[in-house]
């Protein structure tokens, strides 16, 4: 992500215009942005590959607190904050309602890096453990509230309330057909898979085209190829499949394609549209709303669910990163003329602070306190 804005106009074009200029110019953008694009899609099927259904079950109604909380709090948060910016032209495009800017806004408060809270569960060897679940399975459904809603804004942006519907209603079909009947019918590919020594190549292809018309689908019918791509990963069935296509994609996709969406972002990320103390006062308001709405509100619904507040605490700073997941919602919003460059900045500089601060926070107030409160209970017993 620092990589990406360093790379954009807010650095190497600052210092070095003509180079940068000879490096990116105009022409490269919709190249960059198309191979950014199947990068995204390949990376948003194997997310949902790793999503685990079970987790949710498991820790149900913590998990449903917690991500009703996260969702809540920083949603009013933002829509409250984007109905004082939605006349000035610099924050929203011309054109966009009230409801519009408050919806966008308040879902991208509300976001979470799911992707994120997964690694860090599992390099901290977390998985599987009361904290990690709580954490999986909040992470998930609050990312799920907050695409839903994203969905309605991008539908609504057709400005006709017959499209619109039909656009959600699109979605719904897609997401109950994928979910219900096509997880039945790609359950036979574990089989398939088995029947060929345990390899994946005899399904790759035909798992790829699947992958392309669900992200078409879902693309032409308004809402967003990733919706489409994420759903097809929930239905593929797990065990050796979901773990030979990600052997097989991943490489590919986090290496070389997804890294192209990090330029992508950069390179529409101006830092100096941000050259006012007004703007930066802005910015570092929507980045306290960002952790007050999502951490504190995520720790305060853990501890009212009976964590203990080293874990409740945990679990708040995880929450509050918002990661590759802010990025792709903020572009959809550039995209489609919801937002300026000028918001579109200040949210990639909140969803960079917040990331930053997920790991090392966590591990301050999950090891940290966990080793002093093993320390005082020494001295306890010694004395």
């Amino acid at each position: 992500m620092i990589a990406g804005v360093v790379i954009g106009p807010s650095l190497f074009g600052l210092l070095l215009p003509d180079i940068h200029s000879y490096l990116f110019p105009k022409e490269s953008m919709s190249i960059i942005y198309s191979f950014s694009q199947v990068g995204l899609t390949l990376y948003m099927f194997l997310v949902g590959a790793e999503f685990q259904v079970d987790l949710v079950k498991r820790r149900l109604r913590s998990a449903a607190s917690v991500s009703i909380a996260g969702i809540l709090a920083p949603f009013t948060l933002g829509s409250l904050l984007a109905l004082t910016m939605v006349g000035n032209h610099s924050f929203f495009a011309q054109g966009v309602s009230k409801w519009e800017a408050a919806l966008f806004l308040g879902a991208a408060m509300s976001i979470t890096a799911f992707p994120m809270l997964a690694r860090i569960i599992y390099e901290q060897g977390l998985t599987g453990t009361s904290l990690g679940t709580l954490a999986l399975a909040a992470g998930s459904m609050d990312d799920a509230a907050a695409w839903c809603i994203l969905a309605i804004v991008m539908a609504s942006s057709n400005k006709e309330p017959a499209i619109a519907l039909m656009t959600i209603a699109g979605g719904a079909f897609y997401a109950l057909i994928v979910l219900l009947v096509g997880k039945r019918l790609l359950s036979k590919l574990g089989s398939v898979v088995e029947s060929d020594g345990g390899k994946v190549e005899r399904v790759l292809s035909f798992v790829l085209m699947l992958l392309m018309l669900g992200a078409w689908f879902t693309d032409t019918i308004g809402i967003y190829a990733v919706f489409g791509a994420f759903i097809l990963g929930v239905a593929m069935p797990r065990g050796r499949v979901a773990d030979d296509l990600q052997r097989k994609l991943e490489p590919l996709t986090t290496n070389f394609l997804l890294p192209l969406f990090f330029v992508y972002s950069g390179l529409n990320t101006r830092i100096g549209l941000l050259d006012s103390p007004s703007m930066w006062a802005v910015t570092l308001l929507v980045l306290l709303i960002a952790c007050l709405g999502k951490g504190v509100a995520c720790w305060l619904a853990a501890r009212l669910n009976g964590e203990d507040n080293q874990e409740a605490m945990a679990i708040g700073a995880l929450m509050n990163a918002r990661g590759l997941m802010e990025l792709i919602l903020l572009n959809i919003g550039l995209q489609h003329g919801v937002i300026t460059q000028t918001l579109f900045t200040i949210m990639v500089m909140m969803a960079v602070v917040t990331t930053l601060m997920a790991s090392p926070l966590f591990e301050y107030v999950y090891y940290r306190r966990k080793a002093r409160k093993g320390k005082s209970e020494e001295v306890l017993l010694s004395d």
